[in-house]
């Protein structure tokens, strides 16, 4: 749930340039989180130096991979009838092909999906993805292959990704895996691994490297973005037992966003997901200082109980949550908030429900990520607590949830009206081919007709209308940033 899940992505087949030396074929698509729509790229890039070529068409396959997710039922059933899918046209028409599972699907079910279910060749975990050649090698001598090791190490610093459907504008760079905190709700924990982060270093070198090749924004992206923290190596866990001179000399969040906002002022930086707990008012400062740091944070609350949110394991309360809040707002006033909201986790009561719309009531999130709790395998939850709330009941409580959160939507996308606001133009609308559409600093989706600016442009626009998801305006100009 800690991860914006985008559902229009969703099964996305990826495309790489053509090289004319490759020879092999390779189908990859990806299901759930943005950080697995980042690992494919990084799987593209290290199969492209091993002879393959993508292609979107299954039957001409000589590789075809899932990234899975293991976060939501719906994500997980998905997969499993592509896979039936896939399998079919293997029997029909592509006997030679081979089928592999990767992510965090393949790290929850390892060898069942080798042995018991016999519906892949391949399943590799987050961490394992260096490792394809060697699984590939042994999948071509006829051997199933499974490498489900979590890293503790930062796997990916020196594999520059391979951007695939990119709109060549905005990108991810991840700063970190796993994650440490023991939600009851997610897998997370037991498919990344111990929370370990990136060498700021080869970070600064990939942003820098995105500038280059003309992206204009960066979302640092991790399971837990306000965890960052480099000493030189090592699980967070472990930072207590480094040297002097170690943590004298250690990154943090905050510090990594001043580094990457003054490497690149002339590029935009976001960053995804902050974890309540973990967010400190330095990372506040931070991005109100400095212009190119968006002025959007996603800070998944998940309930508005206190008693809830004790049986989630998240380690804050509601009234420390208020108290960041406020600390947002008042250091960055036009800053927008988001949030993942979870209606109907076990033993939840009406009382504790009211309570979530309550908190909605006070924060008045400008976008939100809501569902029904659906019990996921391998979680604490599964293992401790009965899902005891009748479907009716999550369905009507969620619907509420919506509801209010749609209020809030319109009522803060309402503000903007009358603002002129910089728009960073993504692609053409999909409504109206005569209109760009990009993101405001707020990350609200801004439409405005297209007159002379292209894809890429700092485009400052006066907002004149709005819906609940979308502002509409009129280009006034380029900005500062073009």
């Amino acid at each position: 749930m800690e991860k914006i899940i985008d559902e229009n992505k969703q099964g996305e087949s990826l495309v790489l340039e053509q090289k004319e030396s490759n020879k092999r074929k390779l189908f990859i698509e990806s299901y759930g989180c943005q950080m697995n729509f980042s690992d494919s790229e990084i799987v593209a890039s290290i199969l492209d130096q091993q002879g393959y070529n993508t292609t979107q068409n299954l039957e001409e396959a000589d590789l075809v991979l899932v990234n899975t997710c293991s976060i939501r039922d719906k994500a997980e059933q998905t997969v499993r009838k592509r896979l039936e899918k896939y399998n079919a046209v293997k029997q029909e028409s592509n006997p030679n092909m081979k089928v592999g599972v990767l992510g965090c699907m393949a790290e929850r079910l390892k060898a069942k999906f080798l042995e018991e279910e016999k519906i892949v060749d391949l399943v590799v975990g987050p961490d394992a993805y260096k490792d394809l050649p060697n699984l590939l090698a042994e999948v071509d001598e006829g051997r199933d292959a499974i490498n489900v090791i979590l890293s503790k190490e930062e796997t990916y610093g020196d594999i520059a990704p391979v951007r695939l459907n990119s709109n060549g504008v905005t990108a991810f760079v991840s700063i970190t895996r796993g994650c440490d905190n023991m939600c009851t709700f997610c897998v997370v924990p037991f498919t990344r691994g111990r929370e370990r982060s990136r060498d700021p270093q080869s970070i600064l070198e990939e942003v820098n490297d995105l500038w280059n090749k003309g992206y204009k924004e960066v979302t640092l992206l991790g399971q837990n973005v306000d965890s960052y923290l480099w000493y030189g190596g090592g699980l967070k866990k472990d930072f207590d037992k480094a040297s002097g001179l170690q943590k004298a000399t250690a990154t943090n969040f905050s510090k990594l966003l001043e580094l990457c906002a003054e490497a690149q002022p002339k590029m935009r930086f976001r960053f995804s997901t902050s974890n309540p707990q973990d967010m400190t008012l330095d990372v506040i400062e931070t991005m109100a200082r400095y212009n190119n740091i968006c002025k959007y944070i996603h800070l998944p609350v998940q309930s508005g109980s206190d008693r809830v949110l004790k049986a989630m394991n998240r380690l804050h309360t509601r009234e420390e949550y208020f108290e960041l809040i406020d600390n947002i707002k008042r250091i960055i006033p036009d800053c927008a908030i988001s949030q993942d909201m979870i209606a109907g986790f076990p033993t939840e009561t009406e009382e504790d429900h009211q309570d979530t719309l309550s908190l909605m009531e006070y924060v008045k999130y400008d976008f939100g990520f809501m569902f029904a709790y659906s019990e996921r395998p391998g979680t604490l939850a599964e293992r401790k607590l009965e899902d005891d709330i009748p479907l009716d009941t999550k369905k009507r409580r969620l619907n509420e949830i919506i509801a209010l959160q749609q209020k809030h939507a319109l009522m803060r996308t309402q503000e903007h009206v009358g603002k002129v606001e910089e728009i960073l133009i993504e692609k053409a609308s999909k409504r109206s081919d005569q209109h760009w559409s990009g993101r405001n600093s707020q990350n609200t989706m801004v439409v405005f007709p297209k007159g002379n600016y292209k894809v890429g442009d700092f485009v400052n626009v006066k907002i004149t209308d709005c819906t609940s998801a979308t502002l509409l305006g009129e280009a006034v100009g380029y900005s500062e940033n073009n």
